[in-house]
């Protein structure tokens, strides 16, 4: 198999979902760290990252003459490049519902987590009030989806990855889940023993120990 090469970032949602798929599939994905600091953030950006992505951002694949940005994309390489285990149904529809479950993790719930991001020291504000509102708001919605099913698409997809790291993004931004969604609560317990999962949640608690940042819980659990 053509060598593969992941640009991600040890904070990095984004690359931290494809490094997940990577490791549910069984791929041999060398996974490079580009340099981080609390100070400088990710400057200077790796030439890799530069030359590929025009949004300067991991997470950046290289395969030989394939080169691909963004995780969604990523995980679609992937699952056409390795189709076993399956990260999205085989049925047309339970396949658009988990494509669009992703896609609101990382469009529709990750927006105020973002805008939170900037909030930290003045998290009793209006603007940081209404964000979490809004997060609180997205974790009822999908408290409703698990009814009945144990992920959410129905079987584990790449939407529980997406949603798993998104998730984790909010609890260290002061908007975690709580006990109001206790299905969800018990769905990322599912999602965390994931041995794919747990590995990189490992990596999170090093790399936020190490730089003196709080550490969530599940994580600390990890």
């Amino acid at each position: 198999m053509t060598r593969m090469i992941l640009y991600s970032g040890p904070l990095s949602m984004f690359g931290a979902k494809a490094q997940i798929a990577a490791l549910e599939k069984g791929l041999p994905v060398e996974v490079v760290m580009v340099p981080f600091t609390a100070e400088h953030r990710y400057e200077p950006k790796h030439p890799d990252v530069l030359r590929v992505n025009p949004k300067r951002q991991v997470p950046v694949l290289l395969a030989g003459s394939v080169e691909i940005f963004d995780s969604t994309q990523i995980f679609e390489y992937f699952e056409h490049l390795r189709p076993q285990p399956a990260l999205w149904p085989s049925a047309p529809e339970a396949r658009a519902a988990a494509r669009l479950r992703e896609l609101w993790s990382d469009e529709v719930f990750f927006p105020p987590v973002i805008r939170l991001m900037s909030l930290q020291d003045r998290l009793g504000e209006a603007p940081a009030r209404q964000a979490v509102e809004e997060i609180g708001l997205r974790y009822a919605e999908l408290e409703s989806t698990l009814t009945g099913q144990a992920h959410l698409a129905g079987e584990y997809t790449y939407a529980d990855i997406a949603f798993f790291m998104a998730q984790l993004f909010a609890a260290r931004m002061r908007a975690p889940m709580t006990a109001a969604t206790p299905r969800l609560l018990d769905w990322r317990e599912r999602v965390a023993t994931r041995p794919a999962v747990s590995a990189v949640l490992r990596q999170f608690k090093e790399t936020l120990g190490r730089m003196g940042l709080g550490i969530p819980d599940f994580i600390a659990r990890a």
